[in-house]
């Protein structure tokens, strides 16, 4: 799949929210105690503006967003940051989309950071190995306090 990987704009917000509910849908998590009650969805490329915190989007040759992945601070754990919101359309699935945004994630985390967090849900299998193919690994306990006590799956990565 052809696509453009940059940093998010102003005009990105309501297309990155669209992506992000759409895979909530698909993986029954469209309800409470994940992303989908995240006031800031619809207010990306403000939220991530702030120092520490980087937003990127992927886009298709036909100028659609069909996938994007944030990197902020996790309050309350010095040195460790959180990947947020990493999501991609099926049809950016296995493209190498998503390789790329971590890519571009990490890099820019791993000079800020000391580690990397990350929540997600049982359901989302396919995201549990992408995770742990590059370097996450499974931890018993969330860190910090994110929000989301329906992802039930945690992982850490050293950066």
């Amino acid at each position: 799949m052809p696509h453009t990987v940059r940093p998010i704009a102003p005009g990105d917000d309501a297309a990155v929210e669209r992506v992000i509910r759409s895979c909530l849908v698909e993986f029954g998590a469209d309800h409470a105690g994940t992303a989908w009650e995240d006031p800031d969805l619809g207010r990306f490329s403000s939220v991530y503006a702030e120092e520490g915190r980087a937003y990127w989007v992927a886009v298709d040759d036909g100028g659609s967003v069909v996938g994007g992945v944030g990197v902020g601070e996790l309050p309350g754990v010095p040195g460790t940051c959180e990947l947020q919101k990493m999501y991609c359309l099926p049809e950016a699935r296995g493209t190498g989309v998503a390789d790329e945004l971590l890519g571009l994630a990490l890099g820019f985390a791993a000079g800020r950071y000391d580690r990397c967090y990350l929540e997600t849900l049982g359901a989302m299998t396919q995201a549990h190995r992408f995770y742990e193919r590059h370097g996450f690994r499974r931890i018993d306990a969330p860190l910090g306090d994110t929000g989301h006590g329906a992802c039930d799956v945690l992982y850490l990565r050293d950066l």
